[in-house]
């Protein structure tokens, strides 16, 4: 049984759900502080199944997409579904099963996230097509994953409303933590296409790497990553945050930092590290600084 559930977490990469749950789990805690309040763990386990199913769904759907090119790239050719190790019948069943449980958790949401949850569907799933007509395809990616603060936000609070403790409306900050991670994932998207930048070529799929060229395309990655940082820095000014945001803004710039660095000056082998570690790093960081300025409130109220 173990080992079932690991070839299909292996599958869906489940292990990368750790890039969009952080940045959906803070969403949720600042939506809760303009709710006056924690949703409950009922709300709580419906976001965290929808944002799971929603990954899943995507996942499956870029692997079956996808599966004849990863039969013909050395670097993908084992994967399960061209290595033969899962059927194409159950990697369907996966994919129409978790797009199945995301509509059933939208439904226990609210009937805002139910009504929203095609349009999340549709944008989690067509990203995998992208890369056949759109040099562009990363923003794609970006675009998908920024549904998830967004998806959270509208799950605690039903729609957007004035906050009074904010002095404006609610709909900015959402919007704006959903910005932050569409250049994030433009970012370190470009970084991860470098792998198949020969491959890509030859088989005339679109990405910023074969359009602009590797260097040219860092450079793109890098930017991004810059106005992803300041972005954050404007969103934390808007939500009021002090202390223990900023510090871990920092330390966020040094892995974004460091990041390119790998990228640039070390071997292909280096890509996950730069992708996965790093990133995760970002993601956890992110959350943690901003559940301490929402838990601890004085910290971030000016006397």
């Amino acid at each position: 049984m173990l080992q079932v559930i690991r070839k299909w977490g292996d599958f869906v990469k489940f292990s990368h759900t750790i890039f969009a749950l952080p940045f959906a789990l803070a969403s949720m805690a600042i939506a809760a502080r303009e709710n006056h309040g924690w949703p409950g763990l009922k709300t709580f386990l419906l976001i965290l199944a929808a944002m799971v199913c929603a990954r899943t769904c995507a996942m499956a759907f870029n692997r079956i997409a996808d599966r004849k090119f990863d039969a013909a790239n050395p670097r993908t050719a084992m994967r399960h579904l061209p290595a033969g190790e899962i059927g194409l019948a159950s990697a369907w069943s996966l994919c129409l099963l978790s797009a199945a449980g995301l509509s059933a958790a939208s439904w226990f949401l609210n009937p805002l996230c139910f009504y929203l949850s095609p349009v999340a569907l549709f944008f989690v799933c067509f990203y995998s097509l992208t890369k056949r007509f759109t040099d562009f395809t990363h923003v794609w990616l970006g675009i998908a994953l920024a549904l998830a603060p967004l998806g959270a936000w509208l799950a605690v609070t039903g729609g957007f409303y004035f906050s009074p403790i904010l002095g404006k409306t609610t709909a900015l900050i959402p919007i704006l933590l959903g910005v932050c991670v569409v250049f994030w994932l433009i970012g370190f998207d470009i970084i991860y296409a470098l792998q198949d930048y020969e491959f890509d070529r030859r088989q005339k799929l679109h990405s910023l790497v074969v359009a602009w060229g590797p260097q040219n395309a860092l450079t793109a990655a890098f930017i991004s990553h810059m106005f992803m940082w300041g972005l954050l820095v404007v969103f934390g000014l808007l939500c009021r945050f002090r202390v223990a945001y900023f510090c871990g803004l920092i330390f966020i710039l040094g892995c974004l930092v460091l990041e390119h660095w790998l990228a640039r000056r070390r071997s292909l082998k280096w890509i996950n590290t730069a992708f996965f570690k790093l990133n995760a790093l970002v993601s956890v960081v992110f959350v943690i600084v901003t559940l301490a300025e929402v838990v601890f409130p004085n910290f971030r109220v000016m006397k």
